[in-house]
Order: structure tokens, then sequence, then C-alpha cells
């Protein structure tokens, strides 16, 4: 323990804090830095509504099986209507009743995003009902979205960063 902190051996990349997120990023500054920067505006310029988002973060969060990212929560969530209920039942997209359809919706294109993209890209009767409930800027911003989820989850997961974290976003005020 350094400083009351525990360290981790387990990083495929460093012994870092098991809190500590962002310190292996320093071994690669400028494109640590770039992704940070992306990371900022799927955040803060994202145009979903932050219940449709939060729910397709958390299907992808699963899908790479990242602990972060599952245990990952907006403070702004719950101004927003975003409680643990949305969180609890992510994995049950298909059937929990609480889901609007455009939620719904964005929770199938972040699970097939993550699992399975060439079939989702041919499937027309889903482009079909996504028209129905999204704009194409705001299908740009899910898409963009779930590239970052896709990819820094599986960083963390696959280099073994912060599995044991619990992260609170910073509101913005």
């Amino acid at each position: 323990m350094t400083a009351g902190r525990t360290i981790s051996a387990m990083s495929r990349i460093g012994t870092f804090a098991e809190d500590d997120l962002v310190g292996w990023v320093l071994k690669s500054p400028d494109l640590g830095g770039a992704i940070g920067a992306f990371a900022n505006a799927v955040y803060s310029k994202n145009r979903l509504p932050m219940r449709t988002r939060e729910l397709a973060r958390t299907v992808i969060a699963h899908s790479n099986e990242c602990v972060v990212c599952v245990n990952t929560r907006d403070a702004d969530g719950p101004a927003a209507g975003v409680d643990e209920a949305l969180y609890d039942h992510a994995q049950e997209w298909r059937t929990w009743p609480g889901y609007s359809d455009q939620e719904r919706l964005a929770a199938e294109f972040a699970h097939r995003f993550a699992t399975e993209h060439t079939k989702l890209r041919e499937d027309e009767d889903f482009w079909s009902r996504c028209s129905e409930h999204f704009s194409e800027e705001l299908l740009a911003d899910l898409a963009l979205s779930c590239a970052l989820w896709v990819g820094m989850g599986r960083v963390l997961r696959t280099l073994d960063i912060g599995q044991s974290c619990k992260l609170t976003l910073p509101s913005r005020v």
C-alpha cells in the first residue's frame, strides 16, 4: 500500500494503484491526450438523452466484461432520470419494460455494434426501426460513442486496469 492506496501488480503495462484509471495513459501521452479529448466530447457534447446514452454504454460495458465500465455512473444522472434500475436491467434491454423504444434501440445498436457489427450493417429491419426514433445526427453520436466505449472498455479490461474501481463522471456545470 502507498499513502493508503493499494498498488495493483495486475496491469499488463505497469504497476498502478487499483483506483488509478489514467496513469497508464502517460505511457503514450499524445495518443492518451487525444482519446481523453474524445472521451470528454462523448460525455459533454453528446446530443443523446442521458438515459439513452447510459443504457448503450452499460450494454457495451457488459459485452466487454469491463468491471470499471459497468460500475461507472454519471454525476448528473439522477437529475436526468437515470436511476439504478436503468443499470440493473441493462442486460435485459430486450424485455425490461422500464426502457423507452429509443433506449431499447440504442441498447440493441450497442450490443450488436460490440458483438456482430457486420450483421448489424446488413439488417434493414433494424435501420428502418431506428430511423423512427433517431435522427442521422443522433445516430452519429450513438455510433461514435459506441466506438469509444468498445475500444476503451476493451483496453481497460485487456490491460487489467482499474477493474476494481467505481468511477463517477464529473458533473457538467
